[in-house]
């Protein structure tokens, strides 16, 4: 009887042992979210809505933090040699200084890769506007054969074996099972921090500083918003309507954009307006990265848009009627574009890859 009695307990020490080991040395955290708010001067909110924000994925300091660390985050790509950041470079203004982005195995892509600036207030990304929200827009490439070229269940079994990522994810949203939907909220949250409203065309326009603009800058403001017409697209606090419009490149469509994604005739050759924000960094230019300059941007607008375009924009068709600029005209508007740039931005150490 005491043989037995000694053996049951021995068992019992056993599976007491054993139970204490395989159980997390985690379970006593906590899930306790820092909320966060952007940074965000207090003039916006006097010309432009609040950042809009998604119920299902509110902003918290340790969701922004992964979403950072994924967004630099090689094992996303099917051979681990690409992240985002790859085709979205801070310094250009989270966009590709390639004219076309190469793929993980070396294919080309068809579009210039777009900027992610002030991305929180956009309805419509890539391009064509397929996508509508942050966390869609994010999905896409992982997958896409032209770029990282990967599948979710790869990228997920990576990041679960990982040891650190399952602890980030638990700090970030409360558990340690990863899925493509908490990646791509992460990556969204990240991305709409990357917010731009420190130019020398703020201070200048929005802070009532005199100096901020040289005689040419300010020549080239008057232009913007008077003869050269470019603020009916380029627009308001965001310098995008976030519409997507014919701007008279071509009377033929080798790439239909807009039209490709709802089958309508009446939508072909519509892209989307991009912000002019940092635009002097984010060459090159156009869809098609068909130029190379910002004076090559102004010539096309000036001397060149396809009145017989089908769909041009009727903002088109009302410069096409006479815009011509002189070339003193051309280099005061584009002296004024550079002074859209950021620099605070293009050099934030908190959108940086982390260390």
């Amino acid at each position: 009887m005491k043989q037995r009695l000694f053996v049951l307990l021995l068992l019992g020490a056993v599976v007491f042992a054993c139970s204490k080991t395989e159980t997390p040395s985690n379970t006593s955290e906590v899930y306790s979210p820092t909320p966060y708010n952007v940074a965000i001067p207090s003039w916006v909110s006097t010309f432009l809505s609040p950042m809009p924000t998604n119920p299902s994925n509110p902003l918290t300091v340790e969701g922004i933090s992964l979403g950072r660390k994924l967004f630099y985050e090689p094992m996303l790509s099917d051979n681990q040699t690409q992240s985002c950041a790859s085709c979205h470079l801070q310094t250009a203004g989270f966009t590709d200084t390639a004219a076309f982005s190469k793929g993980t195995n070396g294919a080309i892509g068809d579009r210039n890769a777009m900027q992610i600036i002030n991305l929180a207030w956009s309805n419509y990304l890539f391009w064509d506007g397929r996508r509508t929200t942050l966390e869609a827009q994010a999905h896409d490439p992982v997958t896409n054969p032209i770029e990282m070229r990967n599948t979710w269940p790869v990228v997920v079994e990576r990041l679960q074996k990982d040891p650190i990522y399952p602890g980030l994810f638990f700090k970030a949203f409360g558990t340690r099972t990863i899925d493509s939907n908490l990646v791509t909220k992460a990556i969204a949250q990240f991305e709409r921090t990357l917010v731009s409203f420190n130019s020398r065309f703020d201070k200048y326009y929005f802070e009532g500083d005199t100096n901020a603009l040289n005689a040419q800058e300010k020549r080239g403001l008057a232009l913007f918003f008077g003869k050269a017409d470019c603020n009916h697209c380029h627009s308001d606090v965001l310098l995008t309507d976030d519409a997507l419009r014919n701007n008279g490149l071509d009377t033929r469509f080798t790439d239909r954009g807009r039209g490709k994604v709802t089958g309508l005739p009446t939508d072909d050759g519509k892209f989307k307006v991009p912000t002019l924000r940092n635009i002097a960094e984010t060459a090159p230019y156009m869809h098609d990265s068909r130029f190379k300059t910002l004076e090559e941007v102004v010539n096309h607008y000036s001397d060149d848009v396809k009145t017989n375009s089908p769909n041009l924009d009727e903002n088109m068709e009302i410069i096409a009627k006479g815009l011509r600029l002189s070339q003193q005209e051309k280099s005061d508007l584009v002296a004024f574009m550079k002074s859209l740039s950021d620099t605070e931005f293009l050099t934030n150490p908190n959108f940086k890859k982390p260390e």
